[in-house]
């Protein structure tokens, strides 16, 4: 191991957590101040990723504060609106952990439930959340019900919650497995491209609340239609890559 691995692998935290952030400035400070006492209650070592995702509102200057009072808590932002997907991802990307968890910053579940999560990672790659019960409105519901039907039966992906932003897992998933959504799709792409490479995966019952602040976007049919079609991205891409393995290369071929 060279001089500056080693370095790394010394200052690299136990935890990182990873709340990507649009206009949530009643929110986010909750957020990160819950996260901070949840880390030093568990007694790691620990981070906090927030990514600004182009947010209108004051978000930028209150994770702005926070970053200044305590250098556990890290910054990212984007100039512009990129998507969720795409802010996950930067915060995936500037994460150090061992272990990363993620979770959006509208305080519908309670972060403290971690330790849940924390219980099965000595034997799973990922420990994905659900929700239990959901607490979402009924037109969301029926849209995930759908989505958790296309899913299975196009990758065979059986997961309750596909969608539950409460997921923890080790270093060695973000290393293996390249996303590239930059919409919702983020969550089933994360669990599909895991199930693919071989991850085992665990779900665990989480509390869920309603929102109480700003506005939820995740059924807009903008970021539907987005979905869609990374969805289908998906889908051909792993359909090719199947049949790549199938089909014997030509010097192989023509051994027999």
């Amino acid at each position: 191991m060279s001089a500056s691995a080693h370095v790394e692998q010394v200052n690299r935290p136990e935890l990182s957590f990873v709340f990507p952030v649009f206009d949530e400035e009643r929110n986010i400070g909750k957020v990160i101040q819950s996260a901070r006492q949840i880390g030093e209650d568990l007694n790691r070592d620990f981070e906090v990723i927030v990514v600004d995702d182009g947010s209108r509102d004051s978000s930028p200057h209150i994770i702005s504060k926070w970053t200044k009072t305590d250098t556990r808590i890290r910054g990212v932002r984007h100039a512009h609106n990129a998507g969720y997907g795409a802010a996950l991802r930067s915060g995936l990307a500037a994460a150090k952990g061992d272990l990363v968890f993620f979770s959006d910053s509208d305080l519908q579940f309670d972060l403290s439930e971690i330790r849940h999560l924390l219980a099965h990672t000595r034997d799973f790659d990922i420990v994905a959340g659900y929700r239990f019960p959901r607490r979402d409105p009924w037109h969301r519901i029926a849209i995930a019900r759908v989505w958790r039907r296309i899913v299975q039966s196009l990758f065979g992906l059986r997961v309750r919650d596909i969608d539950c932003a409460f997921k923890l897992f080790h270093r060695r998933v973000i290393e293996g497995v390249a996303l590239a959504s930059v919409g919702a799709f983020i969550n089933t792409e994360l669990l599909v491209r895991a199930k693919a490479a071989g991850f085992r995966i665990r779900e665990v019952p989480v509390t869920h609340r309603r929102r109480q602040h700003g506005t939820q976007t995740g059924a807009h049919p903008r970021v539907l239609v987005r979905a869609v079609l990374e969805l289908g991205s998906l889908y051909r891409e792993l359909r090719q890559a199947a049949r790549s393995k199938r089909t014997p290369s030509p010097s192989r071929a023509n051994l027999g």
